[in-house]
């Protein structure tokens, strides 16, 4: 007499992680919070700018460059792309469902890659949605005081290069969630590195303050998002968007590292 053994059970396939971790992703209300707060804030601050705005820089008397009114809420917006990346990875860690994630994947290193091609793919759609909502509100105030901006060139760019920042900004705060596993501390490292240490860096006296300025996520990366940006002094659009996707690399390889290393 014979005995059969059950066939082995496949584990979950690269898009099946995926898609769980998209099902996972939108079936928190956070998450719906976070986008809406991303789309109000980006495109609203934008048009509210730009009609406060549109008259002075109509007038000649203006020291700023209308470009780099035109996609201006995108500044608050890296909040909540921020906040996403954190909370996609934080909260599992949190509330101990990461164990069963990691159940269910053995292999850790597909969880981190599939959640960060949903916050990539996410934050690309929602921050270019909400620049060209930003685009279509302010403009219509620049172009009743005859300075409009087309939708072409360094203008188009910003359009497409504010999605390409917020996701790299989600990724990066993906990466650090999955080093600290804390929400609070995530976030608040992010917004340092985001608004503080680029505020900081001018008054650093010298090259090294120059080349810090310059060389900060939040500097690096912003300048692809804004046709003119207000700082002349950081990198060209692409290359400092070169710079600042190797400084996401860079996280997402420790993280990678660490989170085959460490216990769940």
């Amino acid at each position: 007499m014979t005995t059969r053994t059950a066939p082995a059970t496949a584990g979950p396939t690269w898009l099946d992680t995926v898609r769980a971790e998209r099902q996972k992703m939108f079936s928190v209300r956070s998450t719906w919070w976070t986008l809406a707060a991303i789309v109000v804030l980006g495109a609203g601050l934008t048009t509210i700018i730009c009609a406060a705005s549109a008259e002075w820089l109509a007038s000649g008397d203006a020291d700023e460059a209308v470009g780099s009114f035109i996609t201006w809420g995108m500044m608050i917006a890296q909040v909540g792309a921020v906040a996403l990346g954190a909370l996609i990875i934080t909260t599992e860690y949190g509330s101990g469902q990461i164990r069963s994630t990691f159940a269910a994947t053995p292999f850790r290193g597909r969880v981190l890659a599939a959640k960060a091609l949903v916050v990539t793919a996410v934050l690309f759609v929602v921050g270019t949605v909400t620049a060209l909502l930003g685009y279509a509100g302010g403009n219509w105030f620049l172009d009743r005081e005859g300075i409009g901006l087309a939708l072409e060139g360094d203008v188009l760019r910003s359009m497409y290069g504010s999605g390409l920042y917020l996701a790299g900004l989600g990724l990066m705060s993906l990466g650090v969630g999955f080093i600290l596993r804390h929400t609070a501390g995530v976030i608040s490292l992010m917004l340092a590195l985001v608004f503080v240490v680029s505020g900081m860096a001018p008054l650093i006296p010298g090259t090294v303050g120059d080349w810090i300025e310059k060389l900060v996520p939040g500097s690096a990366g912003a300048s692809i998002a804004t046709p003119v940006t207000f700082d002349p002094n950081l990198l060209e659009p692409w290359v400092g968007y070169g710079v600042f996707l190797a400084e996401v690399a860079a996280v997402l390889a420790i993280a990678w590292v660490l989170v085959k290393r460490r216990d769940a």
